[in-house]
């Protein structure tokens, strides 16, 4: 009997450690990104993306081993303004045209809590790849209650330096440094 007790639990033990992680999708509807940025010292501006696509390989064993991935077109952001949309399309900023886009694809993940990691990846933005650590947080695992599928959230923060990606105008007056807010939701794929 105890030997095959042991040998059950060892077959658990060896299929939980060689899980693959598995393809979960962004939620469009639910996933957000919100940057700001000082205005002169008199107010902080505010844009956002949202309604991008990208998918999360999603191992809940070893988090590590997940990967992230997400792309949007540069012209989706809003701004709230008419006006400064355009003018961050112009050639003062992005000098955007259909079919630009902003990406992030993950190169290592090191978690650093229960539901905390850091996140590093690539982010190409205005033609310009570097490198950035997103400080992640997994709200939340579990069967959506309307979908009835596996759901998961993850809220996560960084600072962009504009000038890193070519986009300084008027630097240092309107702030170089851009504060990053992601709030997303993303499904198990079928």
């Amino acid at each position: 009997m105890k030997t095959t007790l042991f040998a059950a639990a060892m077959a658990t033990a060896a299929t939980a450690a060689f899980a693959a992680p598995e393809k979960y999708m962004l939620d469009a509807s639910h996933s957000q990104i919100l940057f700001s940025y000082d205005h002169l010292g008199y107010s902080t501006t505010y844009g956002l993306f949202s309604g991008f696509e990208g998918e999360i390989m999603f191992d809940q064993e070893d988090p590590s081993n997940s990967t992230v991935s997400v792309s949007m077109p540069v012209m989706s952001m809003l701004t709230g303004w008419e006006q400064r949309f355009q003018h961050f399309m112009s050639d003062d900023f992005f000098g955007a045209s259909e079919g630009d886009m902003v990406t992030f694809t993950s190169t290592a993940i090191e978690v650093t809590g229960d539901t905390t990691a850091k996140i590093t990846g690539d982010l190409t933005l205005n033609g310009v790849t570097k490198e950035i650590v997103l400080d992640a947080t997994l709200n939340q695992t579990g069967n959506h209650p309307m979908a009835n599928k596996p759901w998961a959230g993850f809220d996560a923060s960084t600072t962009l330096m504009r000038s890193d990606y070519n986009l300084g105008m008027f630097a240092p007056a309107v702030s170089d440094e851009v504060e990053v807010q992601i709030s997303i939701e993303a499904m198990k794929a079928e």
